[in-house]
C-alpha cells in the first residue's frame, strides 16, 4: 500500500500542539524560514486566517497549504537559499488580507555578551536591552521585544498591534539564559503591549513588562513602547556636578508631590503636567532659595493613594502628568534654573497587583517564596529577594536608568530601616534569622552597599539618602571602611525631638530643654539631611502650624523659630511642601496646595521669612562647608533652661554666625550671650521683623561685643531677644 509522500513544510504535530497552547519556548524551530534539502522551508501561524501566502522580495506571491492546525501554513521554496526576505500576506473570513514582515526570519537582537552579563547578573544597562525597544533589523522597522521568564514553558507578546490576540506571536527562549525575545516588524513608539506568560504549572500570567520605559494611564495596566527624541541642554550643569562636594555645599531641599502641588480646578480638579508645572514650581523655589526639589516617587504606580511609593513599573514614568520626555523637559529646566533634582526611589517592596511583578513567571521571581522574608506585614506589600543576582541587577539598573535618561541627581532611598532588618515590623517567630542568628538582613545589606558603589563609580557627583530611622551604625560610611556608602541621611531622631519640643506649651519647655541639645551629641556619627517631610503633615498628624502651642500669632511666631533653628544647625535642611504657606489644613494627595493663604499676611510673611532665612543660608559659608565638622558648630549656651534661650554659633575660619533662640513668649530684655570674638556684630536676621508677621522687638542694625568674658567665651554683649523668636548675628572682622 503506497503512502502520500510526507511535505517538506509538515511539522511535528507535538510540536504544533505545544505551539497552539503558548507553551512552545522556541517557536522559530517552527516557524519562519528553515533550510531543507532542495530549498527552503516558510512556516507561519494566523489563528484567525483561512488561507496564507508567502510574498517573496523581487518574486511571486507562493500560496501556502494548510498543515493541519488551524492558521498554521506552510511551503516549500524549491532552489531558494537563506538568508530570504519575505512577507506574510493572510486572509481573513469575509475576504479582508493582511500583509507583513514575518516576525520569525529574524535573527535574535539580543547578542551573547549581553546574556552573559544578563545571566551572571552584572549588566548595568538592563533598559538598553530587556524591554520593548524601537528598531531596524534588516532593513526593517519594528519593535525588539525581551522579557526575563526564567521558569515559563513559555511566552508571548500581545498588543494592540494584534488586536490584543496572545496566541499570535509566541517568543523564543535564548538558550538557558530565561530570555524570552522576538521582533515583531511594524510595530512602534506608543504601542500598547503586555506579555501572555504560561507558568510552570500550565498557569496562564498576563503581565505588563518590568523594564516598560512608558505606561498606560492608570488605572490602565498595559505597557507602551517607548522612544525618546528628547534633547538636552544641561550639559554645563551635569559637568559642574561631577566636582561639587554636596556636604560642603548649601543644599536645601523642597520636597514635593507632583499631582498635589498645583491643580486646575477648572479642568476638573486635574494635576498639572510635567511641562505645565516646570516654570511655576522653578520660579517659587528659586524664589525660596532652595538648591534641590525633592520628587516624591514618580515611577508608574496603580494606586494614587500610595503618593508613589507601591511602583508596578520602576522603568516608567507615572503617564499622570505626561510622558517620558515630559518629564526630561522638567528636569532640565530645573537644571537651567541652577536646581538640582532628587527623586524618591523605592528598593523595599513592589505591590501584589498581578498584572506586575508579583509571581512574575508563575513562581517567586522578584520577591521571596516564603511569606516571612516575602510579604511586608504592615503595608501588604511584596519585598525583593535581595539574594539572586538578577533581582539585585535590575534594581541597580534601575537606579542607574534614572540618572542616565533623566539626569536625575540623587536618589533618596526609601524605608533603607525594613531593608536591613529581618524583623522589621514582624513578632517574634514570624521571621527568619540570618546564618548567623541575627537580625541583620545581609543580603540586603550587600546590595545596598553595591548600589551606592555602583553609582558612585559611574556617576561621580550624584548623590544618595537613606531613609533611615534605626541606629545602625555607619550608614553614611564609605563602603570600603565598612560603611553602606550613602552621601546623606534622614535625621529622624532630630525630626522626632524637635516636633515633640515646639508642640509643648513654652510654660513646660524648661523641663524638656535636651529635645534640642541632645542631637548634637550624635550629630557627626553620619551625614544628616533635617526632615520635615509629608509624613509629618498626614494621616491626622496635623500641619506644622498647627502642632505649635499658642494663638494664632504664637503659632507663626513658634513655626518662624522652628525654621530658623533648622537652617542653622548643622545638616541640610528638608520641607516639604505647602510648610513656606504656614497650611491650615493636612495635606490631601488628591487636592491642589491653599495656594491663596499667600493674600493672608501672618502666612505672607512667614513665606518671605523663609525666602530670607534661605537667601541668608546660601550667603553664610559657615552654614554649610563646616557641616562635617565638629569645629564648625560650638554651644555658647546649651544649659538655659530656665528661660529655654539656646545660643550657639557656626564657624568658618574667620567668618561666625551667632544663632540666639528665645523660645519663650517673654521678650528677653538685655540678654547678655557669650562671643567667641570681640568687636562687631551685624543683625542678620530677626525672625520677629514686621516684614515676617513679627511685633518688630529687638531690631537692631548692629551691636559691640565687649572683652568680658561670659558663657566660657572671652566676649559677650547684650542683645533684646524677641518673644518666641530667632536673632542671627554675624561677626564683622573689619
Amino acid at each position: 500500500m503506497s503512502r502520500t509522500p510526507r511535505s517538506p513544510a509538515a511539522a511535528d504535530p507535538a510540536e504544533l500542539a505545544q505551539l497552539a497552547a503558548g507553551r512552545h519556548s522556541d517557536p522559530h524551530r517552527l516557524l519562519g524560514s528553515h533550510p531543507v534539502k532542495g530549498g527552503v522551508v516558510v512556516r507561519a501561524f494566523h489563528p484567525e486566517a483561512i488561507s496564507a501566502g508567502c510574498v517573496l522580495e523581487g518574486g511571486p506571491d507562493v500560496p501556502m497549504t494548510s498543515l493541519g492546525l488551524p492558521g498554521m501554513f506552510g511551503a516549500f521554496l524549491q532552489e531558494r537559499q537563506l538568508p530570504l526576505r519575505y512577507r506574510m500576506r493572510f486572509r481573513f473570513p469575509g475576504g479582508g488580507a493582511w500583509e507583513q514582515d514575518d516576525p520569525y526570519r529574524f535573527l535574535p537582537s539580543i547578542g551573547e555578551l549581553d546574556i552573559h552579563l544578563i545571566s551572571e547578573g552584572t549588566h548595568r544597562r538592563l533598559w538598553q536591552v530587556l524591554g520593548a525597544h524601537p528598531r531596524q533589523l534588516d532593513g526593517v522597522d519594528g519593535v525588539a521585544f525581551a522579557v526575563w521568564a526564567p521558569n515559563a514553558q513559555g511566552v508571548s507578546v500581545l498588543g494592540d498591534f494584534c488586536r490584543w490576540d496572545d496566541r499570535r506571536l509566541p517568543m523564543r527562549r535564548l538558550g538557558t539564559s530565561g530570555i524570552y525575545e522576538l521582533f515583531v516588524p511594524g510595530v512602534s513608539a506608543g504601542a500598547l503591549y503586555k506579555y501572555r506568560i504560561v507558568g510552570p504549572g500550565g498557569e496562564l500570567r498576563l503581565k505588563a513588562d518590568p523594564f516598560a520605559q512608558a505606561m498606560e494611564l492608570p488605572p490602565s495596566t498595559a505597557s507602551r513602547v517607548a522612544a525618546s527624541s528628547y534633547q538636552w541642554g544641561d550639559a554645563a550643569w551635569m559637568a559642574a556636578r561631577r566636582d561639587r562636594d554636596l556636604r560642603r555645599s548649601p543644599m536645601a531641599v523642597y520636597e514635593v508631590h507632583l499631582g498635589s502641588w498645583a491643580r486646575v480646578m477648572e479642568e476638573g480638579n486635574r494635576p498639572l503636567t510635567y511641562r505645565e508645572i516646570a516654570p511655576r514650581l522653578i520660579d517659587h523655589v528659586t524664589r525660596l532659595g532652595y538648591s534641590h526639589i525633592e520628587f516624591m516617587p514618580l515611577a508608574e504606580h496603580p494606586f494614587t493613594g500610595s503618593w508613589g511609593y507601591q511602583v508596578s513599573a520602576y522603568f516608567a514614568p507615572t503617564a499622570r502628568y505626561g510622558t517620558p520626555d515630559d518629564l526630561r523637559y522638567l528636569i532640565d529646566a530645573c537644571h537651567g534654573a541652577g536646581i538640582g533634582v532628587i527623586m524618591d526611589w523605592v528598593p523595599a517592596h513592589f505591590p501584589k497587583d498581578d498584572f506586575a511583578l508579583r509571581r512574575f513567571d508563575g513562581t517567586a521571581l522578584y520577591e521571596h517564596e516564603d511569606p516571612r522574608r516575602g510579604e511586608h506585614p504592615e503595608w501588604g506589600t511584596l519585598i525583593f529577594n535581595y539574594g539572586r543576582r538578577e533581582v539585585r541587577n535590575f534594581l541597580v539598573a534601575n537606579a542607574l536608568y534614572w540618572l542616565e535618561e533623566f539626569h536625575v541627581d540623587g536618589l533618596r532611598v526609601d524605608a533603607v530601616a525594613s531593608m536591613l532588618y529581618l524583623d522589621y515590623s514582624r513578632a517574634e517567630g514570624q521571621w527568619v534569622p540570618n546564618r548567623y542568628g541575627g537580625r541583620e538582613d545581609l543580603e540586603a545589606v550587600e546590595f545596598l552597599k553595591q548600589l551606592n558603589s555602583t553609582l558612585a563609580e559611574e556617576h561621580p557627583g550624584s548623590f544618595t539618602v537613606a531613609e533611615e530611622s534605626t541606629s545602625w551604625p555607619r550608614v553614611t560610611g564609605p563602603v570600603a571602611e565598612g560603611g553602606l556608602g550613602f552621601t546623606f541621611k534622614w535625621n529622624m531622631g532630630w525630626m522626632h525631638d524637635t516636633l515633640d519640643y515646639f508642640a509643648l506649651d513654652p510654660i513646660h519647655r524648661r523641663y524638656h530643654h535636651q529635645l534640642l541639645t541632645f542631637s548634637m551629641m550624635y550629630e557627626y556619627s553620619e551625614h544628616f539631611i533635617m526632615p520635615l517631610s509629608h509624613d509629618e503633615v498626614v494621616h491626622g498628624k496635623g500641619t506644622l502650624l498647627a502642632k505649635m502651642p499658642g494663638d494664632e500669632w504664637q503659632q507663626f511666631a513658634n513655626l518662624r523659630a522652628l525654621y530658623a533653628y533648622q537652617y542653622t544647625r548643622p545638616g541640610k535642611p528638608l520641607l516639604f511642601m505647602g510648610g513656606e504657606l504656614g497650611a491650615r489644613r493636612e495635606w490631601n494627595h488628591d487636592a491642589s496646595l491653599d495656594w491663596h493663604l499667600e493674600r493672608e499676611p501672618l502666612h505672607r510673611g512667614l513665606s518671605r521669612f523663609l525666602a530670607d532665612l534661605g537667601a541668608t543660608y546660601r550667603a553664610r559659608p559657615e552654614l554649610w562647608r563646616p557641616d562635617p565638622d565638629p569645629s564648625g558648630f560650638s554651644w555658647l549656651e546649651p544649659d538655659d533652661s530656665d528661660h529655654s534661650v539656646y545660643s550657639y554659633f557656626r564657624r568658618d575660619g574667620d567668618r561666625i554666625l551667632l544663632v540666639l533662640l528665645n523660645l519663650t513668649p517673654v521678650p528677653r530684655h538685655e540678654y547678655r550671650s557669650g562671643a567667641p570674638l570681640a568687636g562687631r556684630y551685624s543683625m542678620v536676621l530677626n525672625s520677629d521683623d514686621p516684614r515676617y508677621g513679627g511685633g518688630g522687638f529687638g531690631l537692631i542694625s548692629e551691636l559691640q561685643a565687649e572683652s568680658v568674658a561670659w558663657q566660657q567665651q572671652p566676649a559677650s554683649f547684650r542683645v533684646g531677644l524677641p518673644p518666641l523668636g530667632a536673632v542671627l548675628l554675624a561677626y564683622d572682622p573689619d
